[in-house]
Order: structure tokens, then sequence, then C-alpha cells
């Protein structure tokens, strides 16, 4: 159980570590940061904070789904944008394209060690990750077609309000997948016998990596 808790908040605190890091690159975001970034421009408010409150209204939508949230799903909404904003603060403005690159490559590679860290721990996906496998289990369509239609209305939505789209998005898009099924298979500990009500079934996360 510690090993496990150290490895959730560890790797909810990279997550938001390699957000910021996508952010400093400048070269494109991840969809949903995207729309955190389109968010921020239009309120004023830190990406951060936009990415907690984003998460705790995605986390509502939980409830005619009928998803039940665990330890590592509300940890998510807080840990990653405090992380995000904490990063933000200490790392300076990167401008040389011969930086952003490889800072782009890095940030990419260590949301990959992140993800895999987090729901290695097996205490429940992120809101984002739920949303989708309850959309999957409420309509019977699959998760690919979920998570496509989720995430080109939030990069649409994102990119209206001003935030980056780039290079670096579709890197994201296609090295994700892999990159956290890989980590997901490095960090994997053995299931504990007969499982735990805040523990992510071995289905669910085939279902949050499935492309």
């Amino acid at each position: 159980m510690v090993r496990r808790l150290v490895q959730l908040y560890v790797g909810l605190v990279l997550y938001g570590v390699s957000s910021a890091l996508l952010v400093e690159a400048g070269l494109g975001l991840e969809p949903w940061g995207v729309l955190h970034q389109g968010l921020t421009e239009l309120t004023g408010i830190s990406i951060g904070v936009v990415s907690i409150i984003v998460g705790a209204i995605v986390l509502l939508l939980w409830v005619p789904l009928r998803q039940r949230p665990g330890l590592g799903t509300v940890s998510n909404v807080f840990v990653v944008g405090l992380a995000i904003d904490g990063t933000l603060a200490v790392v300076p403005d990167v401008h040389a394209l011969a930086l952003r690159v490889p800072l782009l490559v890095a940030a990419i590679v260590l949301n990959g060690v992140a993800t895999g860290l987090y729901i290695a721990a097996r205490f429940g996906p992120g809101p984002r990750d739920g949303l989708m496998t309850g959309l999957n289990q409420r309509t019977g369509r699959s998760i690919r077609l979920m998570r496509t239609v989720v995430e080109i209305t939030v990069v649409a939505t994102g990119f209206a309000l001003g935030g980056t789209i780039g290079v670096g998005t579709v890197a994201y898009a296609l090295a994700i997948g892999p990159l956290a099924q890989f980590f997901l298979r490095v960090f994997a500990g053995p299931t504990s016998p007969g499982g735990s009500g805040v523990v992510a079934g071995s289905s669910s996360v085939r279902a949050i990596l499935r492309k």
C-alpha cells in the first residue's frame, strides 16, 4: 500500500511537471492542455488552477455516468494542477528552438512515465480518463470513438480560446499511447488479493489506454 501511494503521488506530480514543460516548449500542448491554456487566456487564471477547476467539473459529470471515483481520481484533480503552477514558477522561459524541441520530447516521455506510474498504482483513473470510459459504458460506443470525440471537442474549444496547437500536439497524440502502455507494464505491481474499492481494475486500465 505504501509503495502504491508513493507511486500514485509521484506519478501525479510528474504528470503536472510534464504538462508544464509542454507549455514551456511552446510547440503545442496535449488536448486538455490546449483547453486549459485557452481558458487561462480568457480568464487570466493560472493554468494550474484552470486544470483543477476543469478536473472538478469533469468529475461532476461522472455522477450521471455512474462512475465511481477513487483516491487517485480525486488526488489527480488537485495534485496535477498544483504541480503545473509550481513547475512554471521555477522553470525559466525557453526561447531557442534548439532547446524547445528537446524539451518537448522530454515532456512527452515524462508524461508517459507519469501516466504509467499513476495508473499502475491502481487507485482509480483520472477524471478525464474516467469520462471517456463512462461514456463508453453508457453509450456502448467504442473507447476509440469516445476519446476521439471528446479530445477533438476539447482541442477545438481550447484553440478557439487561444490555446496552442502545433507539432507537439501531433507528437503527443502519436506517442502517448505506446509510451503509457510501455511504462504501465514497467511499473505494474502485483494485484492485491480480493481487490479494493479504490483500485481500478485491469479492464479499466486497458480501456483507458486502448486506441
